[in-house]
């Protein structure tokens, strides 16, 4: 099952969830189809599966697990480590809630997530929503950066800093009576880190957490 869970895994990464057929992974185990059924049910059964074996190397990451006096400082950490599990691989990033709803390595993570929140001083409605927030803020933010970039810069016409150039010189032609806010952040947009804007996203969230628990 290991064999055909590290083939699969590296199947998706390359080619995204498209390219992950039984066939195409008997042929990258060189074994036939049917084989391939003793060990998963379908295609669906597999990216369960594949999902799970991934997130299962998260939780035994060194850099998963913090332990400190400031349990909002180690959610931040394992956020970020979860994050950058999921940045390079927006097939796992688009599927990753699928299996919350049984014990799995995906509920387990979640449930460690929210043992940083059990250390807050909150309601449970406030924690539910806590954790909510910070998965959202990893996941959505990790898909979103693990898109394919633009076929410009896919075929090597632009790099991405000249084609959000482009963007922002579009920006800064715009009048500024009518687009205020777009004229005074231009500059930051231009040439921007992603990861950079991940993490401000993730310590506003935060901090929010931090006013809500009294810390």
């Amino acid at each position: 099952m290991e064999a055909v869970l590290t083939a699969a895994v590296a199947l998706l990464d390359e080619a995204g969830e498209s390219a992950l057929t039984l066939r195409a992974l008997a042929s990258r185990l060189g074994t036939g189809v049917g084989s391939i059924y003793w060990y998963v049910s379908g295609k669906d059964d597999l990216l369960d599966r594949a999902i799970d074996y991934v997130l299962g190397g998260v939780l035994t990451a060194d850099d998963w697990r913090t332990v400190s006096d400031d349990p909002v400082d180690d959610l931040r950490g394992m956020a970020v480590a979860l994050f950058e599990a999921v940045v390079d691989r927006p097939w796992l990033g688009s599927r990753f809630m699928r299996g919350i709803d049984a014990p799995s390595n995906t509920l387990r993570l979640y449930e460690e997530l929210g043992q940083q929140a059990l250390r807050l001083d909150l309601t449970p409605r406030q924690r539910f929503h806590a954790v909510s927030a910070v998965v959202g803020v990893v996941v959505s933010n990790a898909v979103d950066l693990g898109q394919d970039p633009p076929e410009a810069v896919l075929d090597g016409s632009v790099d991405r800093d000249e084609f959000l150039g482009r963007y922002a010189e579009t920006w800064r032609a715009l009048d500024p009576a009518e687009y205020p806010f777009v004229h005074d952040i231009v500059d930051e947009f231009d040439g921007h880190d992603d990861r950079e804007q991940f993490l401000a996203a993730l310590d506003l969230t935060l901090a929010g957490l931090r006013l809500q628990a009294g810390r």
